[in-house]
């Protein structure tokens, strides 16, 4: 999945806290990102152009941040779900513990809160924004 962005390696790192990914290594024979641009022959003035993550675990999709010029205008079609509360079979009184602890620990690092919505009259989950303004919601 490809993110667009005008700072790649600062959104990175705002979804590898909000996701718990990693750095995604360089390719196998390279020490470095770098090493591996070089001998790719990408100009150096494009090696901050992108950022890569991978789940430490090697099941979930990895994410790529690409730099565009323009900026985001209108309302995301796909956005993320930080499923932070381990799902509706969770009672409703921990699920929410844990959907507020994360939206703290979002905000800290940099997002900010769109929504907060609610099912049968109480929270359910919030809308949140990353820090270019991508919506996602944390349930």
């Amino acid at each position: 999945m490809t993110i667009d962005c005008a700072e790649p390696r600062v959104l990175a790192r705002f979804w590898a806290v909000a996701l718990g990914y990693i750095e995604r290594p360089p390719p196998a024979g390279f020490a470095s990102w770098e090493a591996w641009f070089a001998d790719h022959h990408v100009p150096e003035e494009e090696w901050d152009d992108g950022a890569y993550l991978s789940d430490p675990e090697g099941v979930l999709p990895s994410l790529s941040f690409l730099k565009v010029p323009e900026a985001k205008i209108a309302k995301n079609r796909l956005h993320l779900d930080v499923q932070a509360g381990g799902g509706r079979d969770v009672p409703w009184e921990r699920r929410w513990e844990r959907v507020v602890e994360a939206v703290a620990r979002l905000t800290a690092a940099g997002a900010t809160v769109l929504e907060r919505h609610e099912l049968d009259g109480r929270p359910d989950h919030i809308v949140m924004a990353d820090p270019e303004g991508n919506e996602f919601c944390v349930l």
